[in-house]
């Protein structure tokens, strides 16, 4: 006879959820336990979002139940998820920056003096939650002067405070610097060894297998696999998730890096919001080498890439010299003709036009040039052997050259964007999060991609948030803190941990 400790937290049976088009999850089982950290893993597009968005009232299956407890419940709304104790921590926090711990605490919760707020009760339990979970949050401090890593434990304090027993954590270390990640999975495991239920997502390898008790891997919106980190190594998990063997560490043959091609000098950079984003940074990048840009998000790496492209302009005596041209303040046709290629961060705000077709977009940048314009007009038979021909050589998987660029996948689009900016031989790469928000098998291609423009002769300079990522292809990395290089490492001399000590502020060699 079962007892309680057999019954799981959660079971989700047979989920299936459609949309036009699109079937998201078929027929989808996941069972969570009581004090385990299972891990959801799978693809951009796998079903995982659908899935944690059915648990958490947003959708509605079509198919399947849901059973907390043993109980078959239905979740009709978020606020119906929250009275039963399901939380969901969003990898973008959900907190108001101008007001207090406590205050964002209180949002949405009803006051022990309603209709009148009662924020000492409200820090009092905040301070108990804090000391129990090791999450040592000063209740009365503006959310504005946190760190990431203590606004996380902000978001994970509201989702306790409302007596969540199960809580989903989306892309939780995104944003965390490696200590970060270490506090946060201690913080994980004192939530584990009081019985909470985590579903994790990620698709950071090395933190799943760290982490996870179960490891369940979706692959279009089907189940393919569960597993645990003793039976699974990351290999394994890539293989899982894209149907085939994966590359997670791409060969970078040796080459000696010649002349300088990328010469930064004395760089001051002003932000949107009017603050020093850059701040006398001296960069150079040579010949047949990658150099990392490592860094939490916001210590302006942004800023440092639109300058390089000529899409944003620098402060007096800021240098920046493509092939010995100085491009600051010149526009991005000049860094362009002086051998730059760009690959941006935010692919479909600067790097393509979603209404555009893929043809359009892959002679965007050099329509006007005599190869595919004469006296003013296109020439439509060249650009589409063009077009075809990139298409063909860089892979990108597009039903045809007419197709609007928008409904292609993320890693297709990013591939469209590579295709074009390498078709002009640049002798300078500059690639902003290459990889961010595309799966397994494009990040691989895109790393090659890179990896061969080092191979013949191009300088090339790499801004990621992940330190896998850099680690994997870069010579160099650079990181950056509040507008500054912290310090420059080799790769073979480079550890996880001394990256995160500069990445929170900590010079190289100095004392932590």
């Amino acid at each position: 006879m079962a007892t309680d400790t057999d019954i799981p937290m959660l079971e989700m049976r047979g989920i299936t959820k459609r949309f036009p088009g699109v079937l998201a999850n078929d027929a989808v089982d996941l069972t969570v336990r009581s004090g385990e950290v299972h891990t959801l893993l799978g693809e951009n597009g796998a079903g995982k979002s659908t899935l944690m968005k059915i648990l958490f009232g947003l959708y509605q299956p079509d198919e399947g139940e849901i059973r907390l407890n043993g109980e078959a419940i239905e979740v009709e709304s978020p606020s119906f998820a929250i009275a039963h104790g399901i939380g969901m921590i969003h990898q973008h926090f959900m907190l108001v920056p101008t007001l207090t711990v406590a205050e964002n605490v209180a949002l949405g919760t009803r006051s022990t003096r309603w209709p009148l707020t009662d924020l000492p009760v409200v820090s009092r339990r905040v301070e108990e939650i804090s000391e129990k979970f090791g999450l040592a949050i000063d209740p009365s401090i503006e959310v504005w002067k946190l760190a990431v890593g203590e606004r996380q434990r902000v978001e994970i304090i509201k989702a306790l405070y409302r007596d969540a027993r199960l809580l989903v954590l989306d892309e939780p270390t995104a944003v965390l610097t490696p200590q970060e990640v270490e506090e946060f999975f201690g913080i994980l495991n004192e939530m584990r060894s009081t019985g909470h239920g985590l579903i994790f997502i990620s698709h950071k390898l090395r933190e799943v297998v760290a982490i996870s008790d179960e490891i369940t891997v979706l692959r279009n919106g089907r189940v393919t696999g569960h597993t645990t980190p003793a039976e699974s190594d990351r290999h394994q998990l890539a293989t899982m998730m894209v149907g085939r063997e994966v590359s997670l560490a791409p060969d970078r043959p040796e080459i000696e890096p010649g002349e300088s091609r990328l010469v930064i000098r004395n760089l001051v950079v002003e932000s949107d919001r009017g603050t020093t984003a850059v701040d006398g940074l001296d960069l150079d990048v040579r010949a047949g080498e990658i150099v990392g840009i490592a860094g939490v998000s916001g210590n302006g790496q942004r800023e440092l890439a639109e300058v390089i492209a000529g899409l944003r302009d620098a402060e007096t005596g800021s240098s920046v010299q493509i092939n010995g041209v100085e491009v600051v303040g010149l526009g991005a046709r000049i860094a362009r003709d002086a051998g730059l290629a760009y690959v941006p961060e935010e692919r479909m705000r600067d790097g393509a036009i979603g209404d555009f077709t893929v043809s359009e977009n892959l002679v965007l940048v050099d329509h006007g040039s005599e190869e595919f314009s004469r006296r003013g007009l296109l020439r439509f038979g060249v650009i589409r052997r063009h077009s075809q021909e990139l298409v063909d050589r860089f892979e990108v998987k597009t039903p045809g050259l007419d197709t609007a660029t928008s409904t292609l996948s993320g890693g297709n689009i990013q591939k469209l964007i590579l295709a074009r900016e390498l078709a002009s031989g640049p002798t300078v790469l500059l690639a902003a999060q290459p990889t961010r928000g595309v799966d397994i098998g494009a990040a691989e291609y895109i790393h090659e991609q890179i990896i061969e423009q080092r191979s013949g002769g191009a300088a090339a300079l790499v801004v990621s948030e992940d330190l896998d990522e850099l680690m994997g292809i870069a010579d160099r990395i650079a990181v950056m803190f509040e507008g500054r290089i912290m310090g420059i490492v080799e790769i073979e001399d480079a550890t996880r941990e001394a990256l995160g000590l500069m990445m929170a502020g900590v010079h190289e060699g100095s004392p932590a």
